[in-house]
């Protein structure tokens, strides 16, 4: 554990640019959460003492985001973006009087784990009192990465960006990811010592290891994993970093005792929660807010979304839970039936073809093929009540409010208007005529306006 007490300066002004995009690069999602809310619940785990995040002009929607978490973040903003440097020195007002681990982080890097945080916050707790720590990572294509030049033993002397570097510091073999964690009793002398003599004019953070090492304090490198320092700044990037993400999800899901059919099709939010036992087929998307308790199978096809499924429930195939779906222990929901706002008490059955909203159904009640309840009369929506063991026969349609009793039965095609009583009989739907012959009659007047085939 570190003893010192650690600062987090977030790095979140960035435009954006190339994900032509209106949303702020940093609020774009990843497995259902925005990339920088990733990153926050991340850093919580450090129980940092303070947290500035830096975000850019007109970024009203970020600082409400960062508002709403439970880090109790504060934001500043930079109002001209001239790089790193300059960002992290609009933090300054928000530390003053801090001497103890300055953490730099990147809102566009939702995948860096607590672990390669905690190794950097440790080698700055070293003996050596390294100034800086660099989190520094080996890359097939680095590309813009900065590169991260070695001194003796090993130690950091500089670290120098791509657009500046020569050949043989463009082949170090070892990168920058940016992320730092920095001595707080020098972090404002350093910053304020940052020039912009560079292929770019900006103030570059980096610069800040040159500047410490001139002062002759040591530098060190922590290496970690490329997958996990990624910084998303296109479309593309996002993908790949909604994929790693779904990846860690389904081994976390199937170490903590769940059975993926076809884990590479089934796609989790950052706070589905499965219990033992579970079985998930083919195809199935886990939206946010989902519960699923021991013991549920989840058939191919599904699409899941703020929803409780109990224990002993069968889901699907093809089938749609939405937001305030409450699905009780052992319930049936078959194919192509859609839940919404509606619990289904223990044992209930809707096993094809219906949709239930804003809705009550009994233990031990059955929805036929087709049934639905009508909840909404285009201005408001209103609640439908189906008693223990009532059977709902096929293509019913209950006209909200309404309320079938426990027991009840509605006769198939029927239309609900009115309350049911228990163990009632409702049967709603015009009487059937019958014409002897007229088939046959019809079928020969028709033949008869037939032309020659000849």
């Amino acid at each position: 554990m570190v003893s010192r007490p650690t600062a987090v300066i977030i790095l979140a002004a960035g435009l954006g640019t190339r994900m032509q995009s209106d949303l702020p690069k940093v609020l774009h999602s990843v497995a259902g959460r925005p990339m920088l809310l990733h990153l926050m619940d991340t850093v919580a785990d450090l129980t940092p003492e303070r947290v500035v995040v830096v975000i850019g002009p007109g970024m009203d929607q970020v600082a409400v985001a960062v508002a709403d978490h439970p880090l109790n973040a504060s934001c500043v903003v930079q109002e001209e973006r001239l790089g790193t440097g300059h960002a992290a020195r609009q933090a300054l007002p928000e530390l003053q009087g801090f001497a103890g681990n300055i953490l730099i982080l990147y809102g566009d890097s939702p995948l860096i784990t607590a672990d390669a945080m905690g190794r950097l916050l440790t080698a700055r707790a070293g003996k050596l009192d390294p100034g800086v720590v660099v989190l520094g990572f080996q890359a097939n294509d680095p590309g813009a990465y900065g590169r991260l030049v070695l001194g003796d033993a090993d130690s950091l002397d500089h670290i120098v960006e791509a657009a500046d570097a020569g050949d043989e510091d463009l082949h170090t073999g070892l990168y920058n990811s940016g992320i730092l964690a920095i001595d707080g009793a020098r972090f404002t002398d350093w910053v304020d010592a940052i020039g912009r003599e560079n292929a770019k004019g900006e103030y570059y953070l980096t610069d800040i290891v040159g500047i410490s090492v001139a002062e002759g304090r040591q530098c060190q490198v922590v290496e970690g994993d490329e997958v996990e320092l990624l910084g998303v700044n296109s479309r593309a990037e996002l993908a790949a970093a909604e994929a790693e993400l779904q990846t860690r999800l389904r081994a976390a899901a199937m170490a903590g005792g769940a059975t993926l059919a076809d884990p590479a099709t089934v796609y989790f939010s950052f706070d589905t929660k499965l219990g033992r036992d579970v079985t998930i087929g083919p195809n199935v998307v886990f939206g946010p807010g989902v519960t699923v308790a021991d013991n549920v199978e989840i058939r191919a096809f599904c699409h899941i979304d703020g929803a409780a499924i109990e224990s002993g429930a069968i889901i699907g195939p093809f089938a749609r839970l939405r937001p305030g779906a409450a699905i009780g222990p052992d319930v049936h929901i078959g194919n192509f039936v859609e839940i919404k706002n509606a619990s289904m008490a223990a044992g209930a059955k809707a096993n094809h073809l219906a949709y239930i909203g804003d809705a009550s159904v009994g233990a031990g009640a059955n929805i036929g093929a087709g049934a639905i309840t009508c909840n909404y009369d285009g201005y408001l929506k209103t609640v439908t009540e189906i008693g223990a063991g009532a059977f709902i026969g096929s293509n019913s349609a209950l006209v909200a409010p309404v309320r079938v009793g426990d027991g009840a039965v509605t006769g198939a095609g029927s239309v609900i208007t009115r309350d049911v009583e228990a163990d009632a009989l409702a049967v709603a739907r015009g009487l059937q005529t019958e014409i002897p012959g007229w088939a046959a009659k019809q079928r020969a007047k028709q033949a008869g306006k037939k032309p020659d085939p000849d």
